[in-house]
């Protein structure tokens, strides 16, 4: 087992690095973070045989305390993971953010999961991920089905923002790209609208440095052609082996000019199309809709918020 170290949340979190090896640009590690709860709520809360693991989105690391304090409380042993190349794991020299296909991750939360003695303790699992990290464990719970007991999925970005029609126009041409430049660049599309969205609504502390851009990492085709083949997995039908919970907001706002309305909308995603996209993950899926939440619904205002972290307890409570 590896050691734990204090994190940069403070007291009431740790963290450890996960060895992964290397790749062309050097070493590669992912970090887990726990947060340590209560020896009573450990002991008797509602929650004291659940195993929480948490995978943020793009261009992000986990520094919702709020969130994992909402499961610790309750007995919840919660867990969050910064993936390779982001938050925590980003080290000199490497491409933020990228791989060539998704299903690299699963070295990331194998090592995670072994870290944290799930299955060796009989403790059951939920899946809790946020936008890309919704998609990464979707597709990770339906390669391996029976693991998780649960998955939570916080605007998960299951469809690519053009919609069917439009990924399916568009990944030959993105494919062709990965082949020939996988590390080219793209044309920014993130004006820092949604950041701006968090900050004036009071829930983003500030970043160390270069963790999470005002405007997000800069986008390669190789990682672009890997999450369009993820939304057309998801397209076709996947099986988690579980029952799933998915929180969006209730509308979407168009991020190409600011607007009062993204303080209290998912100005990064088409919550109408993921909530289609969400019917075909599982048998048994609840999608519960967030009036005035924002893309991370638990980083909403404190009404939309409040609501969010009520309909995730009711649903883990039913489970």
């Amino acid at each position: 087992m590896g050691e734990w170290h204090p994190d940069i949340l403070g007291p009431g979190f740790e963290q450890q690095t996960l060895p992964l090896g290397s790749d062309d640009e050097g070493e590669v590690v992912a970090t887990l973070v726990r947060a340590i709860p209560h020896p009573g709520a450990r002991l008797f809360g509602p929650w004291r045989d659940v195993d929480v693991l948490y995978v943020h989105g793009w261009s992000d690391y986990f520094f919702q305390t709020g969130l994992a304090r909402s499961f610790a409380d309750r007995g919840a042993r919660f867990h969050a993971l910064d993936l390779r190349k982001y938050g925590r794991s980003i080290r000199p020299g490497q491409t933020r953010g990228y791989v060539a296909a998704l299903d690299v991750y699963d070295a990331d939360i194998e090592a995670a999961l072994d870290a944290m003695g799930t299955e060796a303790h009989g403790r059951r699992l939920v899946l809790l991920g946020h936008s890309t990290g919704g998609l990464t464990l979707t597709l990770w719970a339906a390669r391996h089905p029976g693991r998780a007991h649960a998955v939570v999925l916080n605007s998960p970005w299951l469809e690519l923002q053009l919609g069917p029609l439009g990924r399916q126009a568009l990944a030959p041409i993105l494919n062709a790209r990965a082949r020939i430049d996988p590390l080219g660049t793209h044309p920014a599309v993130d004006l820092g609208f949604y950041t701006r969205a968090q900050r004036e609504v009071g829930t983003l502390p500030d970043s160390p440095d270069g963790w999470r851009p005002e405007r997000g990492f800069p986008t390669h085709p190789g990682w672009l052609a890997a999450v369009v083949a993820g939304h057309a997995r998801v397209a076709s039908g996947v099986e988690i082996g579980c029952p799933a919970l998915v929180l969006l907001s209730k509308r979407s706002t168009s991020a190409l000019s600011w607007s009062d309305a993204m303080r209290s909308s998912d100005s990064v995603l088409v919550v109408d199309d993921i909530a289609r996209a969400a019917t075909r993950i599982a048998r048994e899926v609840t999608i519960a809709r967030i009036d005035g939440a924002l893309h991370d619904v638990f980083l909403s205002r404190p009404d939309a918020r409040d609501a969010a972290y009520s309909a995730l307890e009711r649903w883990v409570a039913s489970e």
